[in-house]
């Protein structure tokens, strides 16, 4: 028989670092170990792919829903694909930052018999924000205490104090999971890898199917993250914004308010990927020819995510795209 492919999945609320951690972790294993990256994301704007091109690292991002409520034939499609384009030792899926992981880890349980095997479930935690998601997000306090290895991602940027203080309220949700300093260099491989978690297995009836339990609550990201579309072209910008510029604008969208913006700016010095998460951000210029050339018309094209988001819609605008466009739309508003 074919040895099945392990499935690892990361989990962790908007900003929280997975991408990175993920990345990093992907470049640490040995030559020809095949991986693949299945992301799903809210928003049109397929960043995360991008920047995973820029590592060339192969990605397929899932756009425009949230894994833990699409169709079990999406989700079996989407792994399907990758293990006949792919064949891959291992896939990695990297959840929407308000996705609850048990629906996901059902849908890989139900897949045993095409070849896939839940692995591990990873968080990554944001020891800057911990505490102000916690305390207003459902999903992110279950991501937190149904895992197997918790990551404490940007421990270094906060005290010992503070630390110990993000350390303590997550044993309040999790004691017994291990939780783990993420550094900067990232996490090796034999930490996640190779886990076999025990997590959310699957009860079966009489007949001898099974049966998905129904645990969560099914409004859990309702109204937790909103979403602004910023879109403008070069035929209606031909000024872009100079880096000083961007960086004045960001420092005035409040972290407690605006979680990320995502997406491609124009710079004067070219197109970048823009990666803002919590107040802080980085850029990473554009080089990969196909990104390039799919971009050609992109002056601005980023996804703002957050709460409250109508109150800051025309500052955005006038900050970002005067002439362009920028669109409000709820995240998660889903009819169950």
């Amino acid at each position: 028989m074919t040895k099945p492919i392990p499935v690892t999945v990361f989990t962790g609320f908007l900003g929280s670092g997975k991408t990175t951690a993920i990345l990093s972790l992907i470049r640490k294993l040995p030559s020809g170990y095949k991986t693949c990256l299945l992301k799903n994301e809210f928003g049109d704007i397929a960043v995360d792919s991008q920047l995973a091109k820029e590592s060339n690292i192969g990605v397929q991002e899932m756009m425009n829903g949230c894994l833990c409520c699409v169709l079990v034939g999406q989700m079996k499609r989407a792994l399907q694909e990758l293990k006949e384009k792919y064949n891959p030792d291992r896939i990695i899926v990297e959840t929407s930052g308000s996705a609850f992981p048990a629906p996901i880890a059902w849908q890989i349980r139900e897949l045993a018999s095409e070849g896939f095997v839940l692995d591990s479930i990873i968080t990554v935690i944001d020891c800057v924000n911990f505490r102000g998601y916690e305390d207003n997000s459902y999903t992110a306090k279950l991501q937190a205490q149904y895992t197997d290895v918790i990551l404490l991602n940007k421990h270094e940027l906060v005290s010992e104090r503070d630390l110990d203080d993000v350390i303590d309220h997550v044993n309040e949700l999790n004691t017994d999971t291990p939780k783990v300093r993420c550094s900067a260099d990232g996490i090796s491989p034999d930490l996640v890898f190779g886990l076999d978690t025990s997590l959310f297995q699957l009860n079966h009836d009489s007949t001898g199917g099974s049966l998905v339990p129904l645990v969560f609550n099914p409004d859990h990201h309702a109204n937790e993250v909103d979403l602004l579309q910023v879109i403008e072209t070069t035929e209606q910008s031909k000024e872009p914004l100079t880096e000083k510029e961007l960086e004045r604008f960001l420092a005035t969208m409040p972290k407690e308010d605006i979680y990320r913006i995502k997406g491609f700016v124009r710079l004067d010095t070219g197109l970048s990927i823009l990666n803002h998460a919590f107040g802080r951000h980085t850029l990473t210029p554009v080089t990969h020819a196909d990104t390039r050339e799919e971009t050609q018309a992109v002056q601005i094209k980023l996804t703002v995510m957050g709460q409250d988001l109508r109150m800051y819609q025309a500052k955005i605008k006038d900050g970002l795209a005067k002439n362009g466009t920028v669109t409000l739309t709820a995240a998660h508003k889903h009819q169950h």
